[in-house]
């Protein structure tokens, strides 16, 4: 076999295998049980349902985010600042008692201002702030669209508290990420806004008044005659706090 013949073929095979891998990724990324479901999760059923079903046309707008805002590099808060988000957080949320509308409306500017702040677009470019968040943080990025809409009744079809509740512990999780990730203060973060959220929970509950029920995962109150069990210093005081202003 000449030497001019053997070039040849080794480029002819080169380009086959070139060809077949090319086909190959693109078969993967398009199909059903590619890497999209994986990658996006809960995201990428909500771009087929947006979408009416097609797959196809929800799989093109998910590439799409992936080509603009795949090579984003977030940037983690320096500790001084984390530390001040995680104490408006918390502020934000003890005050939901008294002021909800207001109290989540806050939540949603914090979140926009920690999103910014780790790099994602800012400004009022909210689509493509959570566009950019979908591709980082898909798993929960849903819980900021349901607090802003919670927070515009013409999407929602209603405002309630506690449909403003459930949005704003849903968007704690994002928060949470944006703030904490790969850093070793996430686990403190996560604990100081996980036990503002639940201050927040039982004194929403003790101002429904003594004739509701306890929420769920609550305890209840001790029968008559028996000690009441100890409770963390914090929360006593927060308790205090209210039954005083009360």
């Amino acid at each position: 076999m000449s030497p001019a013949l053997t070039i040849v073929l080794i480029v002819v095979v080169v380009v086959v295998l070139a060809a077949v891998a090319f086909l190959l990724v693109r078969r993967g990324a398009g199909a059903p049980g590619g890497s999209l479901p994986r990658r996006f999760g809960p995201e990428y059923d909500r771009a087929v349902r947006h979408h009416d079903g097609d797959k196809r046309a929800a799989e093109q707008e998910l590439r799409e985010r992936v080509k603009t805002y795949g090579s984003l590099h977030e940037h983690t808060p320096a500790a001084e600042e984390r530390t001040r988000l995680l104490a408006s957080w918390s502020t934000l949320q003890e005050r939901f008692v008294e002021a909800p509308r207001e109290a989540a409306a806050e939540a949603d500017r914090l979140l926009a201002e920690t999103a910014t702040a780790v790099g994602h677009p800012g400004g009022d470019r909210h689509a493509a702030r959570l566009d950019s968040l979908s591709v980082h943080h898909p798993h929960h990025v849903d819980g900021y669209r349901r607090l802003r809409a919670a927070l515009n009744p013409a999407e929602s079809g209603h405002e309630s508290t506690e449909e403003l509740r459930e949005a704003l512990l849903a968007a704690r999780g994002l928060f949470e990420e944006l703030i904490g990730a790969g850093t070793s203060g996430t686990r403190t973060g996560r604990d100081t806004a996980h036990h503002a959220a639940h201050r927040t929970e039982r004194a929403s509950d003790r101002a429904q008044g003594p004739d509701t029920p306890p929420a769920a995962g609550t305890a209840q109150a001790p029968a008559p005659g028996t000690a009441p069990a100890p409770v963390p210093e914090a929360t006593e005081t927060y308790e205090g706090h209210e039954a005083r202003r009360s």
